[in-house]
């Protein structure tokens, strides 16, 4: 259901299609380490093959860093790769070192390749086609110029690039913004003011374009201060651009949306793990989360409150005045075996809110005990608990939920209020259990269907972690 390559684990990334339906992800590695430092443990892009956005194949490492000297000397970040003639052309984050303050010094490079699938690149010179202009946007100490993403302009017969950059004109702890510029050619670039600066973040990272079914935009940005993303859109690319408010949970981060073999839109993230797989490890770089379906609900308040949550109003793909929704994707079901009330170690249920809920989904000790994971809701708050009843996530809802689906894959944990991804958290405690909800009333079995793994015999730091023995 996720994935890594085998020893490291994956940040940033990127979706191709091939003609023939295959799809290829380009993601940022790393080891898995207390003292990640991404300045010399992000030199490359691990590549990776599905037919399916569930199962995937590694496939080596497809890029790396620039020569000494050159402006991508140091690491190669955040990327965008799109078709171009019979090829592909490849917007990337080059670091050439730090600053005297230590603060990494990054631009925009360009690659193309005579292939589709995520091989074969050739830089195009020799030092970036975009930089930070300082009229608009900090350079130096405290700069932002990464995660290019570059769709076609809808004024113009050429291109538009937004990029994460950092407001000039505001304090640096609220300065994060999307920049953008524009180009008749993909290799020479007018820099412009910020197309999106809210004055409320720290780092808007990722920015991903999407233009909708009926003309529209939505612009998804990943925050750095709560480790998820939210969503803005807009009748044109040049705006007004509303605020929609959280897309993803917090532990959800770096959306990229695709088409699903099925047609419909999808998005897919990151998701971290913990260092030494214990609820104690600190977090760090981690997996590629199975997919989510996209939704504009056109009868969704879309007042930017900043709430996950809501009822399903539509499934349309595309009204400028909705607001987006991540929902279960139908694709995963293939997946998922008969249901049962055993104790299975990945599964799905889904269970009817009568009043304040828990669902036991482990207990400390095999075949009973304490509960060592729940998830409750009471309607309008959701949460996630381990050992003790330590409380390991939670989220406010803005309407109040009737229904809940969890997921747990391993250590991982996904849940859906009233069909709406609501929140997403780890587990490395306790042993398998069959789900029982807890009400004022007397406690009841938990119907789940077990999750079969695209890998279940994988022996490696990516493997699904497989609970206590």
């Amino acid at each position: 259901m996720r994935y890594a390559p085998p020893g490291l684990c994956v940040n940033d990334f990127d979706l191709l299609r091939a003609p023939d339906g295959t799809y290829t992800v380009l993601h940022l590695q790393g080891p898995w380490t207390t003292e990640f430092d991404h300045l010399r443990m992000e030199t490359s892009y691990g590549r990776a093959t599905s037919a399916d956005l569930v199962h995937w194949e590694p496939q080596g490492t497809a890029f790396g860093n620039g020569l000494p000297g050159r402006f991508d000397q140091q690491a190669v970040w955040t990327m965008h790769a799109f078709p171009h003639g019979d090829g592909m052309a490849m917007y990337y984050t080059g670091v050439a070192g730090l600053t005297p303050g230590g603060w990494p010094l990054q631009s925009v490079g360009l690659a193309y390749s005579d292939r589709t699938d995520g091989t074969g690149w050739r830089r195009h010179g020799t030092g970036p086609v975009v930089e930070a202009d300082p009229r608009w946007y900090r350079t130096g100490e405290r700069m932002g110029w990464r995660d290019p993403f570059v769709v076609r302009d809808d004024e113009s017969d050429g291109w538009v690039m937004v990029v994460c950059a950092a407001d000039a004109s505001l304090p640096v702890e609220v300065s994060g913004c999307v920049a953008w510029a524009t180009s008749d050619d993909l290799e020479h670039w007018t820099v412009h003011p910020p197309l999106l600066s809210p004055g409320d973040v720290d780092e808007l990272e990722c920015p991903v374009l999407e233009r909708l079914d009926d003309g529209s935009w939505l612009l998804l940005g990943s925050i750095g201060a709560t480790r998820g993303f939210e969503a803005w859109t807009a009748p044109r690319l040049r705006g007004p651009w509303t605020r929609r408010g959280p897309l993803g949970p917090t532990g959800a981060y770096a959306p990229r949306v695709v088409r699903a073999p099925d047609g419909s839109r999808v998005v897919l993230h990151t998701t971290p793990r913990r260092i030494g797989l214990t609820d104690g490890g600190d977090l760090c770089r981690g997996m590629l989360a199975q997919p989510k379906s996209l939704v504009m609900e056109s009868g969704a308040d879309g007042d930017g409150d900043g709430d996950t949550g809501g009822d399903s109003t539509t499934g349309g793909h595309g009204t400028g005045g909705g607001s987006p929704r991540l929902h279960w994707w139908a694709g995963l079901d293939r997946w998922l075996g008969e249901p049962t009330h055993e104790a299975v170690p990945h599964a799905v249920g889904d269970l009817d809110l009568t009043g304040r809920t828990e669902v036991v989904l482990r207990t400390d000790a095999p075949g009973g005990g304490r509960p060592a994971l729940t998830v409750g809701c009471d309607g309008k708050n959701l949460w996630a608990t381990g050992p003790d009843g330590l409380r390991l996530a939670e989220t406010a809802l803005t309407e109040p939920a009737a229904t809940l689906r969890v997921l747990t894959v391993g250590e991982y944990v996904e849940v859906y209020a009233d069909g709406v991804f609501a929140l997403t958290t780890l587990c490395y405690s306790g042993h398998p259990a069959p789900w029982t909800a807890l009400t004022d009333g007397p406690a009841r079995p938990v119907p789940v269907r077990p999750v079969r793994l695209p890998d279940p015999h994988r022996d490696d730091a990516s493997a699904v972690w497989p609970g206590p023995r």
